[in-house]
């Protein structure tokens, strides 16, 4: 059984969540990438060098996932935290074999080039990192100019500010690189959002098909699942653990084994919109207030919009944006009634709430098996969840808690609480 997906695709839709952490700027990491990528291009480099430095500069942000983290990125030239997140997109990159050329350059894109060159790394993966770096605090530097459209009025205060730094911060070659590069007026419009997309759509039409495998697939739902769950000490671990009890309860109910497979995906990916919730509203341990409430509503179709673009997931788009959905249709975002969500949506549901129930978070403990039990059976009476996938979860109690709390390893340097 297999996935008919493209991985460079899945790839590309999937860099809008790392995106969303941006929460009002949310294409940070593809302005990066094309900085880089038209670096590379006036210095002649190869097709694949380029598509490269794109790939390299659309993800060089993997390890951020704080809302507070990207806001030190953009507003501060340099800052003491900045090397946590290298180490987190690192760790995250190496564990993926067709990501592993990018970790390294990764690990020391917010390294002084005067460091940089005392690493002993490859002169190439100097030169990865620091073209990363440099086009990195251009984007920061223009941050401010995006949204009134006056970026051009002050593209020379900013080419200015980089040539500052050159022999410190960056390379004296690279400098002289993106001063002739972003020279041109091309070179800062095609940093617009249109442009962004039409880049994107010639990337794509160029570059060769990689066929996923399942295997690729859920090794690669698994790492945006930790950077998800990484957002928050308060959800870390959430969406392994709904991953992993979704398919339990599915392998009870019946579904085929290409379904299972399919919503094991799906859990690790369902809440990928999180990314885009501010920090203080995901962290708040009280009760949320009505604007706050309606902001966290929105993950589900942010969810919904990134996987929407994945030819080959269209079931799993459905089943995961679908998971807060009711079956009286008081759910939402699409307010949905119980005939139109397919039996994986629902036993998503269903393994989302239960997990989130009995594991131990900062602020409480998890429920108990009896708590547990009148708060599923209390939540089936109210047509809030399908009663018969309940049936199953507490008939089958002590195997849906082990599934949906796992022992975890953790990544080095914690990042759960280092992207904080």
């Amino acid at each position: 059984m297999s996935i008919d997906a493209n991985l460079r695709h899945v790839i590309y839709a999937l860099s809008d969540a790392l995106d969303l952490v941006g929460v009002d700027d949310v294409a940070h990491g593809k302005r990066v990438g094309i900085m880089a990528a038209e670096c590379g291009r006036v210095e002649g480099l190869a097709e694949c060098d380029t598509s490269f430095l794109f790939d390299l500069g659309m993800l060089h942000d993997i390890g951020v996932s704080s809302t507070r983290t990207h806001s030190h990125l953009v507003e501060k030239f340099d800052w003491d935290g900045s090397q946590v997140h290298c180490e987190v997109g690192y760790a995250l990159l190496k564990s993926f074999e067709p990501f592993r050329p990018m970790a390294l350059p990764v690990r020391y894109h917010h390294t002084r080039w005067e460091n940089l060159l005392q690493t002993g790394l490859p002169p190439e993966t100097q030169r990865q990192a620091n073209l990363t770096y440099l086009v990195d605090r251009v984007d920061a530097l223009a941050a401010p100019h995006y949204v009134d459209g006056s970026l051009l009025l002050f593209t020379d205060e900013i080419r200015g500010k980089i040539s500052e730094h050159a022999g410190t911060y960056f390379s004296p070659e690279l400098v002289e690189l993106y001063l002739e590069a972003s020279r041109t007026e091309a070179f800062w419009l095609m940093l617009e959002p249109r442009a962004i997309q039409a880049y994107l759509n010639d990337l794509q039409a160029r570059c060769s098909d990689y066929p996923a495998t399942t295997a690729d697939l859920k090794r690669l739902a698994a790492i945006f699942a930790r950077i998800v769950d990484a957002k928050s000490p308060f959800t870390a671990e959430h969406s392994v653990g709904v991953s992993r009890l979704a398919r339990f309860l599915a392998e009870r109910l019946g579904v085929s084994i290409e379904n299972c497979e399919k919503l094991e995906i799906a859990g690790l990916l369902h809440d990928l919109g999180k990314l885009r919730v501010p920090d203080e509203i995901l962290d708040k341990p009280g009760r949320l207030d009505k604007r706050e409430r309606k902001i966290i509503n929105t993950h589900s179709y942010e969810t919904f919009q990134i996987l929407r673009n994945i030819h080959g997931f269209e079931e799993i788009t459905r089943w995961a944006a679908y998971h807060h959905e009711e079956p009286d249709g008081s759910g939402y975002p699409f307010h949905l009634k119980a005939d139109a969500m397919p039996l994986e949506a629902r036993i998503l549901r269903v393994a989302d709430i239960f997990q989130a129930m009995v594991q131990i978070r900062p602020y409480r403990q998890g429920l108990s098996d009896a708590e547990v039990t009148t708060f599923m059976r209390d939540l089936s009476a109210a047509g809030r969840v399908d009663a018969s996938i309940v049936d199953v979860l507490l008939a089958e109690l002590p195997g849906a808690r082990h599934a949906a709390c796992p022992k975890f390893t953790a990544l080095p340097e914690n990042p759960v609480a280092g992207v904080q």
